[in-house]
Formats: structure tokens, C-alpha cells, sequence
């Protein structure tokens, strides 16, 4: 027998005076909720200055959010943004269901994509992380409906021993993840002894890094596929550049709007990839609703890692699947936005290669790196 599709309903809070777009998020997070096989059937909005300290939304869209809930047969209701655990424990009390809010969505992807120890290890701290804020929220709640002189309130204690216990399990973790830093740490300085620079691949979520990678280094044996965050793990291939010199690429984690803290600290060991990367690679997926507000994004997360200053190359993937009008369109608005040239490309297709390699070694060569490479990998 076949399970019945989960099904859910988004709530949206509309910020006045920001220019946020709320659509474009909800259709992400409807995406990012169909990758984790649930259905969204319908969406709440509401227009408010700033969040209701207490239910998000206020208590009277919460109703309305029950109601769509009870006739449309959704079990789940998701929230675009991050709650406060007061916000959660208000709104599943009203709601009397299942909810998540954005960042839970995310770190739900990671934890099913996770195949390598270190992955299942940064997710494991992510979740931890998330999840002992909610507890101590959840257990002054639920102290302070015993209210008595004296009295520790129902609850508390069992609260209290499971923060510990994720406390402890936070700080395992970490020392866990330390090792795994210091082993990537010690590569990366058997790299620089080689005067091998290397080009990290970055961008958004599913742009097509991983295929990009296989293109460039002819390694089949790399995963790619066409869903959010199939790569948590750092893969790093020997490319050969235009003239016959060496240098390494490696494929990271997607970026997305509004990456949970929690993830971008867990997964410190693997941003480092980036931060130690000599060039970066920015990858576009023209097919994106707002491809120059996905590069915003990008640019904002590599500020939120410490990356910014490292320089970096765009590349617009996936030219195949567009006309030449859209596609000029895109190019043209990017290069306004960074200021500097775009390079288009299809990784899938294998078309110009040979021009983001060219574009590749003058870049390294503008930054002095045209030691002799050729020699310092086997």
C-alpha cells in the first residue's frame, strides 16, 4: 500500500518597509518541502511591521490557518521564517498539529542527504544546536503553568535533564568535528607545499556545481543530481588548466535564503574548503526565478563565512535550457549587478569548457600564481 502524500500549509509573514519577497521564498520553501516528499496545499499571508512576539502572525490568522487545515486535510503547518520557541509553543497549542519552521525544513534535507559520518556528524550538531533554545523556551512555559511558591513546576525537570543531555551530545560532537577540521587542516597545508591553488566551486543550492565538476575534471564516478543539496561533502579534483599546468576544484555545499546559524557552524569544517580556496567559482542557474537575487544570496552567505575578499569568477550554468534573448537578459543584468564579466556555460552539455578554464588561468595568473603546477601534483 502506498503512503498518502503529506500535506501542509505555509505560513507567510509579509514584513512592511523590506523588500523581501515573500513569494519567492514560499515558493522555495514549497520546493525545498517537496523534496522531502510533502505537499503544500495551501498558504496563509499576513502584513505586519515586524512578527507577533507571541504566535508569529497573531492569534486571529492562526484560526484561520486551523480552519484551512481541518478542511483540506493537512497535518503540517510550516512556518517561512524562524520561530521563537515561545512562537512554536503558542502556535502548536492553537493549531493542535505538526510545525516546523524554515530552518527545521533545511536541516530535514541535510539529515536525509547525509551519507559520509562527517555529514551525518554536522547534522547531528546542527539538529542539537536547534533544538536546545526550543527546550529551554519550552520548559519556562512549562514551569510556569505549575505557578506555585516553592515549586518547580511540571515539567521542568525531564526538560532539564534532556537540555543537559543534548548539551553534552553538542560538546562530543564538536570535539568529534574538531578532528575532522584538524585532518582537512593538515591537507590543505600539504596542498599549499605543493603551490597547488585551488578553485572552490560555490553557489546556490542545485545550480549545477557538481555536475560542473564531473564536466571539468572527467570523472564520471561523481554523484550529481537534480535535487536540493545532493552534495554535503566536499569533492576535490586535479584539472588541467589551458597550458598543461594543475589545479584543484572542489565542489561544496549548496547555499540557500536564510541558511539556518546553525548549519553555516556545523558545517564549519567543510566552508573552510571555501575560505582556504585560492579562486572562487560562482555558479547561476539562469532558470532561477530572480538569478541576480540568488547571486545576492551567495555573495551574502560567503560574508557570513569569512569569504568575501577571496576573488572569485561567474559562471551562468545551464545556458542549454533558454533562448539566446532570456539568456542575454540574464547576462546583461548580472554583469551590472557584480560589475565584471559572466560566463556563460552548460555543464551538462559540455559547452565552454574550454573558455571558463582560459578565464580560470588568467584569473590565477593575475594573482601571481604561475609557479610551475604542472609538476607539483603526481
Amino acid at each position: 500500500m502506498v503512503n498518502e502524500e503529506k500535506k501542509a500549509i505555509l505560513i507567510c509573514l509579509e514584513r512592511q518597509g523590506t523588500d523581501e519577497d515573500i513569494d519567492l521564498l514560499a515558493e522555495e520553501l514549497t520546493l525545498l518541502l517537496s523534496n522531502l516528499d510533502i505537499k503544500v496545499v495551501g498558504r496563509v499571508d499576513q502584513r505586519r511591521t515586524s512578527p507577533d512576539p507571541a504566535t508569529f502572525i497573531g492569534k486571529g490568522k492562526l484560526y484561520e490557518v486551523k480552519y484551512l487545515m481541518e478542511n483540506l486535510g493537512a497535518t503540517l503547518a510550516v512556518c517561512n521564517d524562524s520561530l521563537q520557541p515561545t512562537q512554536l509553543h503558542n502556535i502548536r497549542s492553537i493549531l493542535k498539529a505538526e510545525v516546523w519552521d524554515r530552518s527545521f525544513v533545511i536541516m530535514k534535507i541535510f539529515e536525509a542527504r547525509a551519507h559520509s559520518a562527517e555529514a551525518k556528524l554536522q547534522v547531528e550538531l546542527a539538529l542539537c544546536k536547534y533544538e536546545i533554545p526550543l527546550l529551554k523556551g519550552l520548559g519556562r512555559q512549562m514551569s510556569q503553568t505549575g505557578g506555585g511558591i516553592g515549586t518547580r513546576g511540571p515539567g521542568e525537570t525531564e526538560f532539564e535533564r534532556h537540555r543537559r543531555k543534548l548539551e553534552r551530545k553538542v560538546v562530543a560532537l564538536q570535539h568529534k568535528l574538531e578532528q575532522v577540521r584538524k585532518r582537512r587542516l593538515n591537507l590543505r597545508k600539504r596542498r599549499k607545499k605543493t603551490e597547488t591553488p585551488t578553485v572552490a566551486i560555490v553557489g546556490y543550492t542545485n545550480s549545477g556545481k557538481s555536475t560542473l565538476l564531473r564536466a571539468l575534471s572527467h570523472d564520471e564516478d561523481i554523484y550529481c543530481a537534480d535535487k536540493l543539496f545532493a552534495t554535503l561533502d566536499p569533492k576535490i579534483r586535479k584539472v588541467s588548466l589551458p597550458s598543461g599546468k594543475f589545479v584543484l576544484f572542489a565542489d561544496t555545499v549548496g547555499f540557500i535564503r536564510k541558511l539556518p546559524i546553525e548549519l553555516v557552524a556545523a558545517f564549519r569544517a567543510t566552508l573552510e574548503e571555501v575560505n582556504e580556496a585560492t579562486l572562487l567559482l560562482i555558479v547561476i542557474d539562469p532558470l532561477d526565478k530572480d538569478p541576480v537575487e540568488s547571486l545576492r544570496v551567495v555573495e551574502e552567505t560567503l560574508n557570513q563565512i569569512g569569504a568575501a575578499s577571496i576573488p572569485r569568477l561567474i559562471v551562468v550554468n545551464k545556458i542549454d535550457m533558454l533562448d539566446k534573448q532570456k539568456l542575454e537578459v540574464i547576462l546583461e543584468r548580472l554583469a551590472m549587478h557584480s560589475g565584471c564579466e559572466i560566463i556563460p556555460i552548460s555543464a551538462l552539455k559540455r559547452i565552454n569548457m574550454p573558455l571558463l578554464l582560459k578565464r580560470v588561468e588568467e584569473a590565477l595568473q593575475q594573482k601571481d600564481f604561475s609557479s610551475s603546477l604542472a609538476s607539483a601534483l603526481n
